[in-house]
């Protein structure tokens, strides 16, 4: 077991482990702290006070959190922030006056004042080497220009996603999830990619979230337009709730009308097969509707 400080930088919910410096054993949340990481010295915030976790779950060494932040290195911290916005606006003169293909994102200053990095896009590769030059004589600083991917750029610039919350990857993400158009197919969502698009225009992270749960539900309900026998005859079913295991069908009575009527899954008789964008279904799986609620309350 080893003793950890969680911390993390600037605007970012990755948290890093740290161990406590000597002498010190409280750690309030959200403090200021000064640390040693392969970038050199750090500015980072509190996420959590001395913690035992698993070795197992820790990379050692661990680096020792340095100190406590002073009035003077808040300062500093306000300061750096203060001129980033002025050091955007010469770089993008710059990057104009040089023609260059590249979209400037945000700008970060070390802690110690000594190095500025740019973050920018750019469809195709950018030789930047001019812009260094001029950057790092006009700054008088080491510069270091960063290209970043379409996903990165929305997590550092941020946005109110569809849901109306904050984008994830700005607000609760530590990392990238994996995701695909089969775990939208899973959820039985409409294929619209305005509907299934983050604002990177890429597919939303949240539809990884549930995916695990959607995955077991679509395998154990009637494929929608297929035919079912339900308690009062034989039917057509118009859609499923994977979260209550019901689906709605469509019964045709005898003198011609049609009548729409929700049934539990489990009382259903098809033949299962696989749904789209599911693994194969097997027979064995018939009994696992219970289970399944089961596992959600």
């Amino acid at each position: 077991m080893a003793e950890v400080i969680g911390v993390k930088f600037k605007n970012t919910a990755k948290i890093y482990y740290f161990s406590p410096a000597k002498g010190v054993t409280e750690y309030p949340e959200k403090t200021g702290v000064i640390v040693e990481t392969a970038k050199g010295l750090e500015y980072g915030t509190v996420v959590f006070g001395v913690k035992t976790v698993d070795d197992a779950t820790v990379t050692h060494p661990l680096k020792p959190i340095i100190r406590l932040a002073t009035e003077e290195d808040e300062k500093r911290v306000k300061e750096n922030s203060e001129k980033i916005p002025d050091a955007m606006e010469k770089a993008r003169e710059k990057i104009a006056e040089l023609s260059l293909g590249m979209k400037l994102i945000g700008a970060e200053y070390s802690f110690d004042g000594k190095k500025l990095t740019f973050f920018f896009s750019a469809e195709d590769r950018v030789d930047f080497r001019e812009l260094v030059k001029q950057l790092a004589s006009q700054f008088k600083l080491r510069i270091e220009l960063r290209q970043v991917g379409i996903r990165d750029e929305t997590k550092i610039l941020g946005g109110i996603a569809p849901c109306g919350r904050t984008c994830c990857c700005a607000g609760a993400m530590s990392d990238f999830a994996k995701v695909s158009i089969k775990m939208a197919k899973n959820q039985g969502l409409h294929l619209n990619p305005t509907k299934i698009s983050g604002l990177c225009g890429r597919l939303m992270c949240c539809l990884e979230y549930e995916n695990d749960y959607y995955e077991k539900a679509c395998k154990l309900v009637p494929k929608v337009g297929g035919s079912v026998k339900t308690p009062e005859g034989e039917g057509t079913v118009v859609s499923n709730d994977m979260l209550k295991m019901i689906s709605k069908v469509k019964i045709q009575k005898s003198d011609g009308s049609e009548v729409y009527k929700d049934f539990a899954v489990k009382d259903l008789k098809f033949q299962r097969k696989s749904c789209e964008g599911c693994g194969k279904k097997s027979d064995d799986d018939a009994d696992d509707t219970d289970e399944l609620l089961k596992d959600e309350e």
